[in-house]
């Protein structure tokens, strides 16, 4: 076991090769205890592959991980026993209850018989599930599926949780209930690693990794990363025609990025050579027409779309 001091998590030049093909390129990245780590990139960026070799699914082609203080290659079984493991995919019994799927999974983890009660009391608890004990799986919606699935990757009380894409597919009210529970057990002291492609989700991370075409970008916590790579103004504009006034600002030299968000263009300068006005007037000159320039708060998206073009 890893001591206090220990990374609980270390992943050194870790590979994943199917083929011809890289998922996972050379990543080295180290989680602390008690950390919420965000590992946030596109379906396809390597970000389960990643979570698989660190959970002793899959091994790795080249590189090295540790999990817990135990090498993830020489000892995959005992980094299972130890984590909790939550798929994309909520591996839950559809034809048993609530209850029934959380005593399996008891099972599997080899909770002590005597302590299985007061634990799985515990688990409906926290998930809320306590009014919802004998109901069918099948017949939950997205958002209580995953609560259960959360539950069974909890009933052994592992100190490190991984989360899949815990969030995909639900609701946004159920996406954020799901967060206060990640945070309450964050603060109970489980070290918790996520996958997301949703980057409002990173923001409420510790610490953030940017996954892209199986290379780690960046990793640091959201104000280091957009203190280092965004350094300019940002403005919101509503223009007509949008899509033109996008493309113009895309090709202006001192702009460090231009994006269409919902009904507006969003600009981030890199230099001070821009102003409101002085973009107003650019654009006014090739027919487009500004009605606001707002200024705005540079996001972790702003920061990955960088990133990712460069």
């Amino acid at each position: 076991m890893a001591s206090d001091q220990a990374p609980v998590v270390r992943a050194q030049g870790l590979t994943k090769r199917f083929g011809n093909f890289t998922a996972v390129d050379n990543v080295s990245f180290e989680v602390q205890r008690g950390e919420v780590v965000g590992y946030v990139g596109p379906n396809g960026s390597g970000k389960t592959t990643t979570i698989r070799m660190l959970c002793g699914i899959m091994r790795p082609s080249a590189g090295s991980a540790w999990v817990l203080g135990m090498d993830v290659v020489r000892n995959p079984e005992g980094v299972k026993r130890q984590i909790g493991y939550m798929s994309q995919k909520f591996a839950l019994y559809d034809d048993l209850t609530v209850r029934e799927n959380l005593e399996f999974y008891a099972g599997v983890y080899e909770v002590p018989r005597e302590e299985e009660r007061e634990r799985l009391a515990e688990i409906l608890r926290m998930a809320g599930l306590e009014q919802r004990t004998e109901s069918i799986t099948s017949d939950l919606s997205g958002g209580w599926r995953q609560r259960l699935a959360l539950g069974c990757a909890l009933v052994h009380r592992p100190p490190l949780l991984f989360l899949d894409e815990p969030t995909s597919g639900v609701d946004p009210v159920a996406r954020r209930e799901f967060w206060d529970l990640i945070y309450h057990l964050a603060a109970g002291g489980t070290t918790i690693f996520v996958t997301t492609h949703y980057m409002d989700e990173a923001e409420h991370c510790g610490r953030v990794g940017f996954m892209y075409g199986g290379r780690l970008l960046a990793i640091d916590t959201p104000h280091a990363l957009k203190a280092q790579y965004l350094h300019g103004a940002a403005w919101e504009l509503a223009a007509s025609p949008l899509l033109d006034a996008v493309e113009l600002l895309s090709g202006l030299p001192g702009i460090a990025q231009a994006r269409l968000h919902g009904d507006r263009a969003q600009v981030i300068v890199a230099s001070e050579e821009w102003s409101p006005e002085s973009l107003t007037a650019k654009l006014g000159e090739q027919g487009i027409k500004v009605s606001s320039v707002e200024t705005v708060e540079p996001s972790l998206e702003n920061v990955f779309a960088l990133l990712a073009h460069q």
